[in-house]
């Protein structure tokens, strides 16, 4: 039985939602499980998807400058890593 949604942290969600996607993908399950587990796994997703949205919210309020937002170095959906593609630096280390 899942955890309530006011008792989850979004790593428990994420790992249980990974746990559900290995079920479905287990083609020894029948329709009803099937069915079950897609309806949960449905608002897992949700769950997770409300708690990135309140964290960038977070992130947003913690970066509003008077001028607009200042640019957080790796969190402007590229690669962090040094010198892979959309990397900040681009320079190997």
């Amino acid at each position: 039985m899942p955890e309530k949604k006011s008792e989850l942290s979004f790593e428990t969600a994420l790992e249980r939602l990974n746990e559900v996607v290995g079920e479905l993908e287990s083609e020894s399950i029948s329709l009803d499980r099937s069915l079950e587990l897609f309806a949960e796994g449905k608002h897992l997703a949700e769950f997770c998807q409300a708690q990135l949205a309140e964290a960038e919210d977070k992130v947003k309020t913690l970066t509003k400058t008077p001028e607009g937002f200042e640019e957080q170095p790796g969190l402007s959906g590229g690669s962090s890593e040094p010198g892979l593609p959309g990397s900040e630096t681009g320079v190997d280390e």
